[in-house]
């Protein structure tokens, strides 16, 4: 966890949740799909670089938590990659498109000020995005059987509380995912607090760990 997020371009590690290898500023997993695709439009975009080789590897591994033709060169690779702007601008493009853009635009479809916006762009990072339960449409589809969306007529607080509920759940499920501070000691901080539009100073703790924005 870093308040700097913009320095974790070179960030890749297997954290055990059966995703293979998480990397890059959003987590980008190479059990998913998505690291795939921000590999694969770093060759797009600059043909040649040390992380394109990797590419049949990264298909190969897709849907399972193996290493198989990447292990220690390939965090290597990724490592040196971070630095170049190009990778980076590969990983913002992947993280607007699959999870940023797509759950702030919801938000705003729901009636949701910044803190539902933040709120439904954690769940999407973490859980991705799709419609079965344990996803992000899933966990929202719950959410919306126990109350309203402002956007229709509901009230935001009740709505956001019966979401986080719903989202608590589908945690819970996974061990790699069972600590859910980031719920009750950041986002139910800031909902209980009415801080609906994120006003600075912001304070919570996430993991055991406390932060401030001033």
């Amino acid at each position: 966890s870093s308040l700097d997020w913009k320095a974790q371009y070179k960030y890749i590690e297997d954290i055990g949740d059966g995703r293979g290898y998480t990397g890059g500023i959003i987590g980008f997993c190479s059990g998913t799909g998505d690291m795939l695709g921000v590999v694969e439009d770093y060759a797009n975009r600059e043909p040649g670089n040390g992380l394109a080789k990797y590419i049949p590897a990264l298909r190969k591994v897709n849907g399972t938590d193996s290493h198989s033709g990447l292990g220690s060169s390939f965090v290597s690779a990724w490592h040196k990659a971070a630095s170049d702007i190009v990778f980076q601008q590969a990983q913002d493009a992947a993280r607007d498109d699959i999870y940023f853009n797509p759950s702030v635009n919801q938000a705003k479809s729901d009636g949701l000020h910044a803190l539902g916006q933040f709120i439904y762009y954690d769940a999407i990072v973490m859980h991705g995005p799709g419609s079965d339960s344990d996803s992000f449409g899933g966990i929202r589809k719950a959410a919306m059987k126990k109350a309203r969306t402002p956007a229709q007529g509901g009230n935001e607080t009740i709505y956001l509380n019966a979401f986080l509920d719903a989202r608590k759940v589908v945690m819970k499920k996974e061990e790699a995912h069972s600590d859910t501070s980031r719920i009750d000691t950041e986002q139910r901080v800031f909902l209980k607090a009415g801080n609906l539009n994120l006003d600075t100073p912001l304070k919570w703790k996430t993991y055991g760990d406390s932060y401030t924005i001033k």
